[in-house]
């Protein structure tokens, strides 16, 4: 195991129409693709993708869904710890003009307790709150082994606070900010005093709000994507957190800002794709991203 992720699965069906009918009314998108989908799942998919493929472990059901996202699994040759669930979940995802419109079915009633893995080899735990004991639990054993523990925080969820005690790597969105009624800057306070050694808060088109350690908060702009290449906004923030991870994992002596810089330019490869597979990024595609976009402030 070279390095564990652990969230919630999708199977996520993302298409672009005009309308969105309303009672009997009916419509024809003009495109659409089936991925598959979820916070850390997507950041796995995308870890693989340039070049390390991690662990993942994942809500799992007994029906056609799971056995097409085992499929795309194995493509990317991602081995599965299931956490069982009845039913597969869903997303259906509406881009549009930057933004996104999403629905989910989700069935996170987990049956049976989560699996016990060997992290023997593993060099980077990455989570997303979504099974939360899980989360915990495998947060507490990295911490112990010296193993680097990174969090996605999409949102606050039930048990965040007692687990950004063992988190070190705490990328956060700015919803997450809002829930707990801080500002972005006063939330990267909040992060450091929890102990995370590197904090940040994405946002969107203004980049990367981030510190280290007791270093002074400072900004990353993003990469200036020319509004007529956006194509689907949904996942760039799970890309940005699979590309850190890889390039942690592909050079862990390396400095954040270039393991950002990674995931900056995964995330600007990303949004000019329709679903997360398309958009998944080679080392390649994140060479030509930074040769062929300018940061904000260059």
């Amino acid at each position: 195991m070279k390095a564990l992720f652990i969230g919630q699965s999708y199977i996520d069906v993302t298409f672009l129409s005009e309308t969105m009918p309303e009672g009997d009314e009916k419509a024809i998108a003009q495109d659409y693709a089936v991925s598959f989908g979820g916070n850390a799942v997507t950041a796995a998919f995308v870890c693989a993708k340039l070049g390390i493929a991690p662990d993942l472990l994942c809500s799992m059901a007994d029906d056609w869904l799971s056995r097409m996202f085992r499929d795309m699994a194995a493509k990317y040759s991602i081995p599965i710890h299931s956490c069982k669930v009845k039913e597969s979940s869903l997303s259906f995802i509406m881009p549009k003009d930057g933004k996104r419109a999403i629905v989910r079915c989700r069935d996170n009633d987990f049956l049976h307790p989560f699996p016990d893995l060997n992290l023997a080899g593993c060099q980077a735990l990455h989570v997303d709150g979504h099974i939360p004991h899980a989360a915990l639990h495998y947060a507490k054993l990295c911490r112990k082994h010296g193993i680097l523990t990174s969090l996605d925080g999409g949102a606050v969820r039930e048990n965040t606070e007692e687990l950004l005690d063992y988190i070190d790597v705490a990328i956060v969105s700015e919803l997450f900010c809002e829930q707990l009624g801080k500002s972005p800057e006063d939330t990267l306070e909040y992060l450091r005093a929890k102990g995370v050694k590197v904090g940040g808060v994405t946002q969107g088109e203004q980049g990367l709000l981030w510190y280290e350690d007791k270093c002074p908060i400072k900004r990353q702009p993003a990469l200036k994507v020319p509004k007529d290449r956006v194509i689907d906004t949904n996942g760039a923030g799970d890309t940005f957190h699979g590309a850190y991870v890889y390039a942690y994992l592909a050079d862990p002596k390396g400095s954040w800002e270039d393991h950002f810089k990674t995931a900056r330019a995964a995330s600007a490869h990303a949004i000019q794709f329709l679903g997360n597979e398309a958009s998944l990024p080679t080392v390649l595609d994140l060479d030509n991203v930074q040769k062929n976009f300018p940061a904000g402030d260059e």
